[in-house]
């Protein structure tokens, strides 16, 4: 396409263009109300309130909540308190994702035989999301590879006492044999179920 033909081509989509640029352009239209329109309210001075408040009160105003437990939660929910926690004074936030991502990079390292790295992997995702039964199970494993027969058996106890009839159960169950084999006694009885 010659120059000439690109600027007449311009010219063109110019002229078409402009109309609608200087339709755009114009004044906004207003309406004025009807003669028989009542006059606007003035809540200048007290705006409306959406949360039922007094027009007086402030809307940040602090509110005591209640946050005791119910009656009895105690007996109903045995386990449930926080002492744990409170023993360091700071929690972690409950991530199961990043729990996730720790046991994954922790299967990493016991692949590569790196069981140090594993165990402080799967013991970082205990933190981010406690009575994981994955990762419960492989830092038992982990454990008994590094050495910790002791804490093997724990964990392998723990784990079938959070999925008794779970993926790893089998492999659990064999290895609290081979540790009760080597003489580590199991100090935590699983819970059977009926």
């Amino acid at each position: 396409m010659g120059v000439k033909s690109r600027f007449a081509l311009f010219v063109l989509l110019c002229l078409l263009i402009a109309p609608l640029y200087a339709a755009h352009a114009q004044e906004p239209v207003y309406t004025v109300p009807p003669k028989d329109a009542p006059p606007p309210e003035d809540n200048s001075a007290n705006p409306p309130r959406s949360d039922g408040a007094n027009a007086g009160e402030s809307s940040s105003k602090q509110t005591e909540i209640d946050i005791s437990p119910p009656a009895g939660d105690a007996k109903t929910h045995p386990g449930a308190d926080l002492d744990a926690a409170s023993d360091t004074g700071e929690f972690t936030q409950w991530n199961p994702m990043k729990a996730m991502k720790d046991v994954e990079v922790g299967d990493f390292y016991f692949k590569k035989e790196n069981y140090p790295a594993a165990i402080s992997r799967y013991r970082e995702a205990l933190e981010y999301k406690a009575h994981d039964a994955e990762a419960t199970y492989k830092l038992g494993a982990a454990l008994e590879k590094s050495g910790d027969l002791k804490g093997a058996m724990e964990n392998y106890l723990a784990y079938l006492k959070i999925l008794p009839k779970g993926p790893f159960a089998e492999k659990a169950e064999k290895g609290i044999e081979r540790l009760k084999q080597k003489g580590i006694s199991a100090s935590v009885t699983p819970i059977q179920p009926k």
